[in-house]
């Protein structure tokens, strides 16, 4: 599985990532369950209930195999869209019944929705090595309507060692949107291979963005 992960996230662009989570896709949620296991409840969930509210219109961010919408979905939340790279993983995602739409979009390029069209945005391991870019951000405040929230999960070592850190503060300095909470760090072992640490970032868009 460490081999799986190591493949993917070595991929060179886009077309080949989207390619490989193709190949990875059927065996994609029993081979991260077996390797990393999960947490009892996703932190993300939790702060979806705190902030959103169950009527609301809600962009899954790369979905992959739609872990994070069935969970959504469980708690009530059932105006749920999925965008993501992969057509192999938008399959198994609609396998789920979960969703109201699923298209494939790719992150960091314009995204083919209108302005405002979202109550919240939620990105659930997506912001990573190999992945969608920092430059996302700009397209997902662009799709949120204002006062909307974008709630996104980040390894705390990636976010120091990347762009990300300046791009989310230099989006908070241009007033287009602003940190409402930022998660505990909690982890997902690696029987003992490694340790993961992520935590969940929550940015309210800006009532006027600039």
């Amino acid at each position: 599985m460490q081999l799986t992960v190591e493949w993917v996230y070595s991929s060179q662009n886009n077309r080949e990532l989207s390619d490989r989570y193709n190949q990875w896709a059927k065996d994609y949620e029993r081979d991260l369950s077996e390797t990393f296991g999960r947490p009892n409840r996703e932190p993300i969930v939790d702060l979806t209930l705190k902030y959103v509210s169950k009527n609301a219109q809600i962009l899954d961010a790369g979905a992959g195999t739609g872990t994070l919408g069935k969970s959504l979905h469980e708690e009530g939340y059932h105006n749920l869209v999925g965008i993501d790279i992969s057509e192999g993983m938008l399959a198994e995602a609609k396998n789920k019944n979960v969703y109201t739409e699923l298209h494939p979009m790719v992150l960091g390029e314009a995204l083919d929705f209108p302005t405002a069209t979202f109550d919240a945005v939620t990105a659930c391991g997506v912001f990573t090595y190999g992945h969608a870019p920092s430059s996302s951000f700009d397209e997902l405040i662009r799709i949120t309507k204002p006062k909307g929230y974008i709630i996104f999960t980040l390894r705390p070592d990636f976010y120091e060692n990347s762009y990300f850190k300046h791009k989310m503060a230099n989006l908070e300095v241009q007033v287009k949107w602003k940190l409402t909470e930022l998660g505990d760090k909690y982890k997902a072992e690696d029987k003992g291979q490694f340790t993961l640490y992520l935590q969940t970032w929550v940015y309210q868009v800006s009532s006027a963005p600039a």
